[in-house]
C-alpha cells in the first residue's frame, strides 16, 4: 500500500470514528477537521473529489471500501437513532444517511454500486408490554464487554459486518426486554429466543451475556446442555470470545491455564484486553467452571460467590455497588447433581439473594428443561432438572430467564399459568435465517415451479445434496461403501481447492463424515466393524479404488460442482483430482484410525471428537451426543437411518445443517427412504420436509403477528400457543383438564395466499364436501385457458386452468357448510370471509374460480396426479391431483408454486405485467379461488400403493375424492383497525389467565 493510500485510509477512518459516536455529518467539514492532526500531504486527500477517485478505481474488498461498507452498515441497521424516522435496512435510511453526509449524486451513485443496502430481516419479536430502560449509549456502567466482542468478530473471526450489525440489533431485542437490573423492585422475565439448527445460536447468547454484564448482571448461569461434549464446547467458545485471556489466568502463568493445551491458545487467538479489566477500569469475570470441570460444591471458598461491595449499606443493585462489582459466570451441566450443588451454595452467600441481578441463559432450553409431568396428578413431581431451574428462580427474585432453541413448539406449549416453570411469558424472538447457513430448505426443493422431469443438479437441492440408502437387508453395504467413497472425493476435492484456489494449506482444518444409524452403543459396536472393514478393503490408492472414485466423479461430484461451485475451483476430470486422492487418504487414516466413536461407551470410543484441539479429518460414528447441541466441524458427508419419535428429536438430528464456506456443493446426505418399521414405512426425508413446511409456517406466522397496531402488539407469547395449535391440531398444548384461555376468532388475510390441508377423512364427509364444490366445477369453462403472471421478484410463471365465477354468497354458504377434520384450522378463516361478504361494509363483489389442469392427454398419469376425470355432470373431464396426508390428519402443500401468484395478481397483491386473460379478471374488490380434486396416495398394510380408485368410464365415487381449494381474497378487505388476528377469552372474568379449568367454566 502506499503512503498516499495510508493516509486516505487514516483519514477516512478518523472522520468516520468520530461520527460513529454521535451521527452522519458533512463528510468534507469532517475530513477537513481531520487534517489538522495530519501530515501536510493529508490535505489533498481531504476532499470528496478525491474519495470518488478512489471509489472508481476500488474494488468491493479494497480497505476503502470496507472501512465505509462498516460503518454504512452500522447506520442501516441502527434501531430508532435520534437522527432520522426511516427505518432500519431500507433505501430511505441510507437516504438520509447520504443527506446527512452532504455527498454528490455521483459519489452516492458508487457507494450504493460497492455497498449495497443491506435488507436482510432482522429479528421476528412477540412481545407483552415492557419498561423501555436499555440504551447501550446511556447504560451508566462502562460499556467495556460487548464492545470487545463485536471488535473480535470483525476483526479476528472476520465476520461481515452485515452479520456483526444483525447479531447487535437481535441482542439489543433480548436484553431490552429483561428487567433494568438497577431497578428497587424486582421482576423477572422469562422469554424464549428461535434459531435455526447449527446456526450460530450461541454467537447471540454470548452478545446478549456481554450486553447484560455490561448494564449491571452479576451472575450468569448458562445451562450448556446435557453432556460434558457440549457444556465444554460452549465453556470453551464463551471463554475465548468474552471473558477473555487476563480474566482465565488472572494473574497466574499462561502455561497453567486450563487452555495451555489448545492451539488456539499459543496462536493467540483468545480475546485479549492488555490487562485485567479492573486494572483498566472496568470490571472482571470471575469464572466459576472450567472447560474440564462443572460446577463443584465450592466448600470452604464460598467466598468466590460473594459479590463486592462499594457502599455496604446499600444494595447490590444499586448504580454504586453494582458498577463496581466483578461479574460471576458459570457454564453448568444440566444435570440433577450439578444443578443441586449449585443451589446449596447460593444459599450459604451473605449477599442477599435478592440482591442479584441473574441472567440465566438455557441452551437447547427444550431438552431436559421442561417439565413433562402433570401436575394435576396427585402427588405429582416435577422433573428433576425442571426443579432444579424451578428452584433457581425461586431463590432469585432478579433472575432473568431467557430460553435458546431451534425447536419452540415444546416451548411455547408449557403451561403458562404455571408460575414455576420456563413459559416465555414475556417475549419470544425469533432470529432471521443467518447468510451462508445451509439449512433444511437447502437440502429440499420447497415451493420449487420447476416440473419433476426437468429437475435437475441445477435446479434441485434434492438431486444435489440427497443421496437414497436403498438397503435390501442389514448386511447390504452397497450405499455405506459409496458414502465412504464420497467422503474421500471430497476430502480430496477440499484439498484441491486449497491448492487451486490459493486458500492456503489447512483452510479446511476439518473433514467429517457422520454414520448416524441407531443411538444404542451396542449397535455401535457392530457398526464399528462394519465401517473399518469397508475402510480398510476399500484400496483407494489401487486401480480398482481409483476406477470406483472415477466413476462417482463422473456421475456426481462433476456434474454438481460444475453448477454449484460459487466459484471455487472444480477439476476439469478425474485424473486432474487423483494426484490428491493420496494425500486426502492419509489425512484420514494415515495413523490407521480412520473412526471416531462417540457414545460414552470407554470400551470402544476411539480418539477424541475435540475439534478445538487438532485438525479432525475422520469418520464419526455416534448416536445421542452427536444429535442436539454439539458442533460436528468440517461436516460434508452424512449417512443418516436413525430414527426418531417427535419433530424436535428428528430435527435436532439434522447435524448436516450449518455453515460450509467453500464446500457447500460438496455437501452430501445419503438418509434412508422407505425403510420399515414394523409394517410401517418411514420415509426420513418426506419427514424432514414436513418438518421444515412447519417450521417455516410457524416462523411466517410470528413474523405477520409481531407488527404492532397503535403501538399494541397483536399478539402477546402467551396467544402463541393457541395459535400454533391451529396448524398443529394433534399436538395437546394442556391437559384434558385444562384449556387455554385466549381463543384465535379471526385471521385478515387480504391479498395473502390460504391454504387450508385439515379436510375431513371420512367416507361421509368427503361426499358432503364433494356435492357441495360440484355445481361450482359443473359451470366452468369447457376447455382450459392459460394464465400467466410475473412474480414481485421477476420470475414468470403460466399455467391453464378451467375458469368461471361465484357470488361472494355462494361461496360464504359453501365454506360455512364444509366439514373438517380439524375444524379450528379453517374457522378463523371463515370469520374473517364473514367478515368480509354481504352487509353494508361488504368488501369483495366476485370470486373468480380456477381449476388449475395439468396439460396431460386422458388417461395420462404422473407422480403429481393425471387428467380424465369425470366430475358430475360436465362433459369434459378435468385434471386430478394426487397427495398424501403427509402430516397425518393433515396434507401437506396441495398447491403448486407457479400457480399462486395469478390470483394473488387478481385480488390486487401484485401489479406486475400479466397476461390478457389474467387482466381481465383482475379488479379492486375481486377475489380469486382455486380447486383442486385430490385422489389420496394411500398404502395397503404391507407398504405397497393401493390402485387409485378411478373407475374405467374416468368416474369416481365421491368419497374417494378429497375437493381441495385456496383462496385469496381481495387487497382491500381490510378490518377497519388494522389488526390481522383477533382472540377472545372463554372466561373474560380471567382474562389475564392464560391457563383456565374446564371445570370452571359456566
Amino acid at each position: 500500500m502506499t503512503t498516499k493510500d495510508e493516509l486516505r485510509i487514516a483519514l477516512h477512518s478518523a472522520a468516520l470514528t468520530e461520527m460513529a459516536a454521535t451521527k452522519p455529518k458533512k463528510l468534507q467539514r469532517a475530513l477537513d477537521y481531520q487534517t489538522e492532526d495530519m501530515p501536510p500531504e493529508a490535505e489533498p486527500l481531504a476532499d470528496e473529489g478525491d474519495f470518488r477517485d478512489a471509489l472508481n478505481s476500488a474494488a468491493p474488498t479494497d480497505q476503502i471500501v470496507e472501512l465505509w461498507r462498516r460503518q454504512l452498515t452500522k447506520w442501516d441497521f441502527a434501531q430508532n437513532p435520534t437522527w432520522c424516522s426511516s427505518e432500519p435496512r431500507t433505501d430511505e435510511r441510507r437516504a438520509d444517511v447520504y443527506k446527512l453526509l452532504g455527498l454528490d449524486e455521483s459519489t452516492i451513485k458508487l457507494l450504493d454500486s460497492l455497498i449495497p443496502v443491506s435488507k436482510t430481516p432482522g429479528p421476528v419479536v412477540i412481545s407483552d408490554k415492557f419498561v423501555p430502560w436499555y440504551k447501550p449509549e446511556l447504560q451508566q456502567g462502562q460499556s467495556w464487554y460487548w464492545p470487545a466482542y463485536r471488535k473480535l468478530l470483525v476483526e479476528g473471526k472476520k465476520w461481515p459486518e452485515e452479520a456483526v450489525s444483525s447479531l447487535d440489533v437481535a441482542s439489543d431485542q433480548v436484553v431490552e426486554r429483561l428487567a433494568d437490573p438497577t431497578r428497587v423492585e424486582a421482576y423477572q422475565s422469562k422469554g424464549l429466543v428461535v434459531g435455526y439448527v447449527q446456526s450460530g445460536k450461541t454467537a447471540n447468547f454470548t452478545g446478549v451475556i456481554a450486553k447484560a454484564i455490561d448494564a449491571g448482571y452479576r451472575l450468569v448461569i448458562v445451562l450448556g446442555g446435557t453432556l460434558n461434549l457440549l457444556r465444554a464446547q460452549t465453556q470453551r467458545r464463551i471463554d475465548m470470545e468474552l471473558v477473555g485471556r487476563e480474566n482465565i489466568v488472572r494473574g497466574g502463568s499462561e502455561f497453567e491455564s486450563d487452555y495451555a493445551d489448545d492451539p488456539a491458545w499459543s496462536q493467540r487467538k483468545f480475546l485479549e484486553f492488555g490487562d485485567l479489566p479492573s486494572v483498566l477500569g472496568a470490571f472482571d469475570i470471575v469464572r466459576m467452571t472450567t472447560r474440564d470441570n462443572d460446577y463443584k460444591s465450592l466448600l470452604q471458598g464460598i467466598v468466590a460467590l460473594e459479590f463486592e461491595k462499594q457502599e455496604p449499606a446499600l444494595p447490590l443493585y444499586d448504580p454504586r455497588n453494582l458498577h463496581k462489582s466483578s461479574a460471576r459466570l458459570m457454564v453448568v451441566k444440566k444435570n440433577k447433581t450439578v444443578l443441586g450443588k449449585l443451589v446449596k451454595d447460593l444459599n450459604k452467600i451473605k449477599t442477599p439473594l435478592s440482591e442479584i441481578p441473574v441472567l440465566i441463559i438455557d441452551d437447547e432450553s427444550d431438552e431436559a428443561s421442561l417439565n413433562t409431568t402433570d401436575l394435576n396428578k396427585p402427588n405429582a413431581e416435577r422433573t428433576a432438572i425442571n426443579q432444579k431451574i424451578s428452584d433457581l428462580l425461586k431463590m432469585l427474585p432478579r433472575a432473568q430467564y431467557v430460553g435458546y432453541t431451534a425447536t419452540p413448539f415444546a416451548n411455547v406449549f408449557v403451561d403458562p399459568s404455571d408460575a414455576e416453570d420456563i413459559f416465555p411469558k414475556d417475549f419470544i424472538v425469533s432470529l432471521p435465517r443467518p447468510y451462508g447457513y445451509m439449512g433444511a430448505r437447502d437440502f429440499h426443493d420447497l415451493d420449487s415451479d420447476v416440473p419433476l422431469n426437468e429437475r435437475n443438479f441445477a435446479n434441485s437441492n434434492e438431486k444435489a445434496h440427497i443421496r437414497d440408502i436403498s438397503v435390501v437387508d442389514d448386511d447390504d453395504d452397497t450405499c455405506l461403501r459409496k458414502a465412504l467413497d464420497m467422503f474421500v472425493l471430497t476430502a480430496a476435492m477440499k484439498l484441491y481447492r486449497e491448492d487451486k484456489d490459493g486458500l492456503g494449506d489447512r483452510f479446511f482444518q476439518h473433514h467429517t463424515m457422520l454414520v448416524h444409524e441407531s443411538g444404542w452403543t451396542a449397535e455401535h459396536r457392530e457398526l464399528l466393524g462394519r465401517v473399518t472393514k469397508l475402510w480398510f478393503n476399500s484400496g483407494y490408492l489401487s486401480e480398482a479404488g481409483h476406477s470406483r472414485l472415477r466413476k462417482l466423479f463422473d456421475a456426481d461430484i462433476a456434474p454438481v460442482s460444475g453448477v454449484r461451485s460459487d466459484g471455487y475451483a472444480v477439476p476439469g476430470s478425474y485424473d486432474e483430482l487423483m494426484p490428491y486422492v493420496g494425500p486426502a487418504t492419509f489425512r484420514i487414516g494415515g495413523d490407521d484410525k480412520p473412526i471416531i466413536v462417540v457414545n460414552g461407551d470407554a470400551d470402544i470410543e476411539t480418539g477424541e471428537a475435540d475439534f478445538d484441539k487438532r485438525s479432525i479429518w475422520k469418520i464419526l460414528i455416534g448416536g445421542q451426543k452427536l444429535s442436539r447441541g454439539f458442533t460436528v466441524e468440517g461436516l460434508t458427508i452424512t449417512y443418516f437411518r436413525r430414527r426418531a419419535g417427535n419433530a424436535s428429536s428428528l430435527m435436532q438430528m439434522g447435524r448436516w445443517f450449518g455453515f460450509r464456506n467453500g464446500y457447500r456443493d460438496l455437501v452430501r446426505l445419503f438418509i434412508g427412504r422407505g425403510e420399515k418399521v414394523g409394517k410401517k414405512e418411514i420415509d426420513l426425508y418426506e419427514a424432514f420436509e414436513a418438518i421444515c413446511l412447519d417450521e417455516e409456517s410457524f416462523r411466517k406466522e410470528l413474523a405477520q403477528y409481531s407488527e404492532m397496531v397503535d403501538g399494541v402488539p397483536q399478539i402477546t407469547p402467551a396467544q402463541v400457543p393457541p395459535l400454533v395449535s391451529q396448524h398443529l391440531p394433534w399436538l395437546k398444548p394442556t391437559s384434558p383438564k385444562k384449556m387455554y384461555n385466549a381463543r384465535l376468532v379471526e385471521i385478515a388475510s387480504p391479498g395473502e395466499w390460504v391454504e387450508p390441508t385439515a379436510y375431513p377423512m371420512t367416507s361421509k364427509d368427503l361426499t358432503h364436501n364433494t356435492n357441495l364444490w360440484l355445481p361450482v366445477l359443473e359451470s366452468l369453462s369447457s376447455s382450459p385457458i392459460r394464465f400467466a403472471c410475473d412474480s414481485d421478484d421477476g420470475k414468470k410463471y403460466s399455467f391453464d386452468a378451467l375458469k368461471g365465477s361465484i357470488s361472494p354468497d355462494v361461496f360464504l354458504d359453501i365454506a360455512s357448510s364444509l366439514k373438517w377434520c380439524a375444524p379450528t384450522q379453517f374457522a378463523p378463516h371463515l370469520a374473517y370471509l364473514r367478515e368480509i361478504t354481504g352487509g353494508r361494509h361488504a368488501q369483495v363483489e366476485e370470486w373468480a374460480v380456477l381449476a388449475p389442469q395439468l396439460g396431460l392427454s386422458k388417461g395420462t398419469e404422473t407422480s403429481e396426479g393425471g387428467h380424465g376425470l369425470v366430475l358430475g355432470a360436465r362433459e369434459d373431464s378435468v385434471s386430478w391431483f394426487l397427495r398424501s396426508r403427509r402430516r397425518n390428519p393433515l396434507f401437506g402443500a396441495i398447491s403448486e408454486p407457479k400457480h399462486r401468484t395469478v390470483p394473488r395478481r387478481i385480488a390486487g397483491a401484485l401489479a406486475t405485467e400479466c397476461n390478457e386473460e389474467t387482466k381481465a379478471l383482475t379488479g379492486s374488490r375481486k377475489g380469486a379461488i382455486l380447486l383442486y380434486p385430490v385422489i389420496e396416495r394411500k398404502k395397503d398394510p404391507n407398504g405397497q400403493d393401493k390402485p387409485l380408485p378411478i373407475r374405467g368410464d374416468g368416474s369416481i365415487d365421491p368419497s374417494e375424492l378429497v375437493i381441495a381449494f385456496a383462496f385469496v381474497a381481495p387487497t382491500s378487505a381490510r378490518a377497519g383497525d388494522g389488526r390481522v388476528v383477533r382472540f377472545t377469552t372463554v372466561d373474560s372474568s380471567r382474562e389475564g389467565t392464560p391457563i383456565i379449568d374446564v371445570k370452571d367454566i359456566p
